[in-house]
């Protein structure tokens, strides 16, 4: 079964999601979005699976240092997925894809049952 990591290298939840496939040697492959963008068929596939809000990082630096008129602009899907691919430190991380399983964030319990 396919495993992708899809993040950033220096956030500290990939870091840990990365350590922890790692520790339990499970074949995965890291798509890093600063090096290889962001997938744009993926991201809508994720935005209609999860929705726009699920992605979108609100609580993340990249987030804080946008504009108050720019953040009030991301009201819709097609608005997220543009600031996502325009910026994609925005989108929460990590997300993990195995096989048909999406996730997004990283939960060890939440993991350990998807690698069961």
């Amino acid at each position: 079964m396919t495993t992708t990591l899809y993040g950033i290298p220096n956030c500290d939840t990939v870091k840990k999601a990365r350590a922890w496939l790692a520790e339990r040697g499970a074949d995965h492959q890291f798509h890093d979005y600063k090096k290889q963008g962001v997938p744009t068929a993926l991201l809508d596939g994720w935005i209609a699976a999860l929705g726009w809000e699920a992605l979108l990082n609100r609580k993340g630096t990249t987030w804080r240092k946008l504009d108050a008129a720019r953040q009030a602009a991301v009201h819709d899907a097609a608005s997220a997925r543009a600031l996502m691919l325009e910026q994609p430190s925005v989108i929460r991380r990590p997300v993990l894809v195995r096989g048909a399983q999406l996730r997004v964030g990283f939960d060890a319990a939440d993991w350990a049952r998807l690698f069961g």
